[in-house]
């Protein structure tokens, strides 16, 4: 008998399974390919491609104003970040001014994406463990924020708000008074947070010491954001490079130096008090005037190469566009941060047993349409 080309037992004893390519525990369609000594972990291999919808070829066909959008289906769990992202290289190389008004409300949403991407990691990674009750606790707080964003663009996940030169629409009336008291609820239910899961005895046997790799092999494998952080890598975007305005505002990059799950855990709590706190200080002080820049209806981009990073709630999102001076890209790549994280797996796995890999990937944080690209 054999499985995908391999004997299921090998003359060395080990056993070979699939995990995945089913959706439950794996984060998406992806399938893991492992080898046990017992069960003990021996190697990984990923198995990719089961999504992949070529959205960077789709990109190149598309208009320098439509091919933004294809972003949200990435990792749709950052979707106003990875457009933002798209609208900055448009907006590079048209060297369009973006108002202050457009670059406050665009950090706004990104906060408030970024919010909502780690309390449903934060459930995910409580479900994935064993632990139910915080599923529940995180989506309490995280469908405020879906809230905020479908009466402020008319959709929760896949927002399609900014445009080259700002975003789509003005905030709703609404905006300031809802999100007052989305932080004010969000403030008071950190301490349950911590009571629920990280102070947990048992979660802290599952996740200490456990899916180890040190600053110079996540810097080796191009980990960024918590997975980086995690191994105390410097790399968050907003303070190295900052854009649209975060250079004018105050908060931490949160470092760790634990290596392990546990340390990737408390990088991602610290970095939600760390939005609230970025948020605070916007809010009462959205500059007034327009929230577009005048720009053509049909876009051309001058002969050239532009490049624009941003961080996303799993880390540094890259986009690259070649532009011969037609009114769609020549060539665009995207630098995901999945990807790169994914391929730190097997050296953060090796050597643990078979139950650690959920634990593992639940603090990887992965977003498999973003590998599948």
């Amino acid at each position: 008998m054999s499985l995908l080309g391999e004997d299921i037992v090998t003359e060395d004893g080990e056993f070979v399974i699939n995990i995945g390519p089913q959706h439950p525990s794996t984060h998406g369609v992806l399938h893991l390919k492992v080898w046990l000594d017992g069960e003990t972990i021996k190697r990984i291999q990923p198995h990719l491609g089961y999504i992949h919808r070529s959205i960077e070829k789709m990109s190149e066909s598309l208009s320098y104003r439509n091919f933004i959008y294809a972003t949200s289906r990435m990792d749709y769990l950052s979707a106003h970040i990875n457009n933002q992202a798209c609208a900055l290289c448009v907006e590079k190389g048209l060297q369009v001014e973006v108002p202050e008004r457009a670059k406050a409300i665009r950090i706004l949403m990104a906060e408030l994406t970024r919010l909502s991407s780690h309390q449903l990691w934060w459930g995910c990674t409580g479900l994935d463990l064993g632990a139910v009750t915080p599923f529940f606790y995180a989506f309490r707080e995280r469908e405020s924020i879906m809230a905020i964003m479908e009466e402020t663009c008319g959709a929760r996940l896949t927002q399609n708000y900014c445009v080259p030169g700002g975003v789509m629409y003005d905030i709703h009336p609404n905006f300031r008074n809802r999100v007052k008291d989305t932080l004010k609820q969000i403030r008071s239910k950190f301490n349950e947070y911590e009571e629920i899961l990280t102070g947990n005895v048992i979660f802290e046997q599952r996740t200490k010491g456990v899916g180890y790799i040190s600053a110079e092999d996540a810097i080796s494998f191009g980990c960024t954001g918590p997975t980086a952080r995690g191994s105390g890598v410097s790399c968050d975007v907003r303070k190295l490079f900052p854009y649209d305005g975060y250079e004018k505002l105050q908060f931490k990059e949160i470092l760790e130096q634990g290596g392990d799950c546990y340390a990737r855990y408390m990088v991602r709590m610290a970095e939600m008090k760390q939005s609230v706190f970025i948020i605070e200080q916007l809010i009462d002080n959205i500059p007034e005037g327009e929230f577009q820049a005048k720009t053509k209806m049909v876009l051309k981009l001058p002969k050239g190469e532009f490049y624009q990073r941003v961080e996303t709630a799993r880390g540094e999102l890259g986009v690259y566009i070649v532009s011969d001076g037609a009114a769609s890209p020549y060539r665009i790549k995207y630098r995901s941060p999945n990807f790169s994280n994914l391929s730190a797996l097997e050296r953060m796995a090796t050597g643990t047993k078979i139950g650690d890999l959920v634990a593992i990937m639940s603090t990887i944080d992965l977003v498999i349409p973003d590998v599948d690209r």
